[in-house]
């Protein structure tokens, strides 16, 4: 039995229910794996294909639902504002769509804003929980990478991380690093140094392999070397197109997704898999929506044998 205070998992009781894998089983409304299944995860959908603003998530959740997706992925300021219209909570169960995680951008390198930023990501953590969500995806900051020096900032962004990833635990939620271009933890050099100083029982890895790509690193001996800790993931393409910020729908890139579907089926963690693909700009006309691309992605999954919600 986990170890309980006022409702809420105490640090050690979740931390040990997170090691164990087990933590998912809790949330509501995640589905039952029917025994015949070859594939043992689900694939969900991030909403950030639809844009960041609050006013993007109905469109979002309703297309990624009506796809069969198992489970949706929003943003840390989209669930806060929704708490305005009376939470976004309504809108997921319209859709019959269940809330995974929301990704938190969040500074790591300025330690004193440390204390505040630990302080935001917690108050996103308490809606991610409030709503049945497992992870706050742990976004890093932007910096100027010309000139940038990791070296200098590492040690900051550890301290950082361990802090977020401990109060964290304590409202139940599980703080996950999500690699990213043009922030302070990019490439996969810089996230493998970062991954193996970690107290990874409070801080877990989330891997966008499309943003890995990007970076000029191949994803697959990241997420094989750090599958372990691996509790999220974005599940991304990328080819260097005009479109999509260099992204395109899955199955038509460069990453390896099959080989890396294979490294998280066999890490024994109930983490979802989550597709996701960046939207063009606003002045930029895209040459699909985000519903089609989604589709695209939908049947790529299903040629690897996941299965959808009907």
């Amino acid at each position: 039995m986990m170890d309980r205070h006022d409702g809420v998992l105490d640090r050690r009781g979740f931390a040990k229910a997170v090691a164990l894998g087990i933590g998912a089983a809790s949330l509501p409304f995640f589905p039952l794996r029917a025994a015949q299944q070859e594939r043992r995860l689900f694939v969900g959908h991030t909403g950030i294909t639809w844009g960041f603003s609050p006013d993007d998530a109905d469109e979002a959740i309703q297309d990624i639902g009506s796809l069969g997706y198992h489970g949706f992925e929003s943003l840390g300021n989209v669930l806060e504002s929704w708490e305005e219209r009376g939470g976004l909570g309504q809108v997921l169960g319209a859709a019959g769509l269940p809330l995974r995680a929301a990704y938190c951008p969040v500074n790591l390198t300025d330690a004193s804003a440390r204390a505040d930023e630990v302080e935001k990501i917690v108050r996103w953590a308490r809606l991610i929980h409030k709503y049945g969500g497992l992870i706050a995806v742990i976004g890093p900051n932007g910096v100027e990478r010309e000139g940038y020096d990791f070296d200098a900032k590492r040690a900051d962004i550890v301290a950082t991380l361990n802090d977020m990833g401990m109060a964290l635990m304590d409202v139940g939620v599980v703080g996950a690093l999500h690699p990213h271009t043009q922030t302070c933890v990019e490439t996969a050099e810089e996230a493998r140094a970062v991954m193996e100083t970690v107290d990874s029982r409070f801080v877990k890895f989330c891997p966008d392999v499309g943003q890995l790509q990007k970076a000029g690193s191949d994803p697959v001996p990241l997420v094989r070397d750090f599958a372990s800790i691996v509790h999220h993931t974005h599940m991304k393409d990328y080819d260097g197109g005009p479109d999509f910020l260099g992204y395109t729908p899955l199955g038509r890139g460069n990453v390896d997704v099959p080989t890396i579907a294979g490294i998280l089926e066999g890490n024994g963690i109930d983490l979802m898999i989550m597709v996701e693909m960046d939207p063009n700009p606003r002045n930029r006309p895209a040459p699909m929506t985000p519903r089609e691309t989604a589709g695209i992605a939908k049947n790529y999954m299903q040629s690897l044998d996941y299965t959808f919600r009907s």
